[in-house]
């Protein structure tokens, strides 16, 4: 039902986390992917492990902050594959603090990552998508694009326009069968969460997985497998009448939440 054989897709920052888990699954349901990350290393990791499986995959350097970087990558992704039919702009860093503990140079980075990174990819793929006739967008943003939560100024700021630039290339390529979708996680766990607490709470691990994990009214954290099924459905045909939408995956946070 979700299948992607013979389709290309880009996924950004699939070196790690949830934008390897995406990679795995669609190389698993047939697609051609192209995994983008500025960690070689990881990286390429994501590649081997794909082809170890029987995939198809290749891995391309690439900051998405720069935009002739991006549009060169993208062109090249192009001619090694065909074309471009899927793009997961899930590239992104996270900030911890409020407007006045947020320094310029805080600001600044998680701009450029975040916002002007899914801007880049945007503006990339979409004259390819054209040229194939169509295809399909899956930005992750995140509960924080729509709800307000402690100490995330930038973070936030960061993820509402992920949503907002959904709603606009939705609306402005309708008639060239380009869907554009958004994903919003709570927390997933991922090696960013187990660096966050090794680095802050080194004597208190365990204790402040559990306290995280309990913010979800589920009671857990998700894992980057989950989010990777919903972006397969999204960038599948099974999803061919759903675009300018956001999905919640976020164990009731946005709505149970006391």
């Amino acid at each position: 039902m979700y299948s992607l054989d013979g389709q290309t897709a880009i996924i950004t920052g699939s070196g790690s986390g949830i934008g390897a888990a995406i990679a795995d699954l669609f190389a698993e349901q047939g697609a051609d992917v192209a995994v983008l990350d500025v960690d070689t290393t990881a990286g390429a990791e994501t590649v081997e492990r794909i082809t170890a499986a029987g995939g198809s995959a290749a891995f391309f350097e690439c900051d998405v902050s720069d935009q002739s970087a991006v549009q060169a990558t993208f062109d090249a992704i192009a001619q090694t594959f065909g074309g471009v039919d899927v793009l997961i702009n899930n590239a992104g860093v996270a900030h911890i603090g409020d407007v006045e503990s947020t320094t310029e140079e805080d600001f600044d980075r998680i701009y450029r990552v975040n916002v002007k990174g899914v801007y880049n990819g945007l503006h990339a793929s979409i004259p390819l998508m054209k040229d194939d006739g169509g295809g399909s967008i899956v930005n992750i943003a995140s509960v924080v694009s729509t709800v307000g939560i402690p100490d995330r100024f930038a973070y936030s700021m960061s993820k509402g326009a992920v949503l907002t630039m959904t709603y606009s290339v939705a609306c402005d390529y309708l008639d060239d069968n380009i869907r554009c979708n958004s994903i919003a996680p709570a927390r997933v766990h991922t090696p960013f969460v187990d660096g966050f607490l090794a680095e802050n709470y080194p004597d208190r691990q365990d204790e402040m997985f559990e306290q995280l994990s309990q913010t979800q009214p589920i009671g857990r954290m998700g894992t980057p497998e989950e989010i990777a099924h919903l972006a397969l459905y999204l960038s599948s045909d099974a999803a061919g009448f759903i675009t300018g939408s956001n999905f919640p995956i976020d164990g009731g946070f946005t709505t149970l939440k006391p």
